[in-house]
């Protein structure tokens, strides 16, 4: 029933979605979606490489960890935030 879609149904959803959202707002969203995957991407990478880093040995004067700058996109200073790293307050 839904296994296939050819160019008509896809024609029709496109048609669909154009007159749903109407032409001056796709572009818009196109560029909203594709911010949103940038920042999910950079985000997966930091967890990644986060994950991969050994945990530092415990000494008695830590200092905070330095505030790292997220960005959209590469070069994109508009839309960058500062994020404030989690501390581990656990006691072993």
């Amino acid at each position: 029933m839904f296994g296939r879609l050819g160019a008509p149904e896809i024609i029709l959803i496109l048609v669909v979605v154009v007159l749903l959202f109407g032409a001056k707002k796709l572009p818009d969203m196109a560029r909203s979606l594709g911010k949103s995957a940038r920042i999910l991407k950079s985000e997966a990478k930091a967890m990644k490489e986060e994950g991969n880093t050994p945990a530092p040995a415990p000494s008695g004067n830590e200092q905070p960890p330095a505030q790292r700058t997220i960005q959209a996109s590469p070069g994109d200073v508009t839309s960058s935030r500062p994020v404030n790293e989690p501390t581990d307050t656990t006691q072993r």
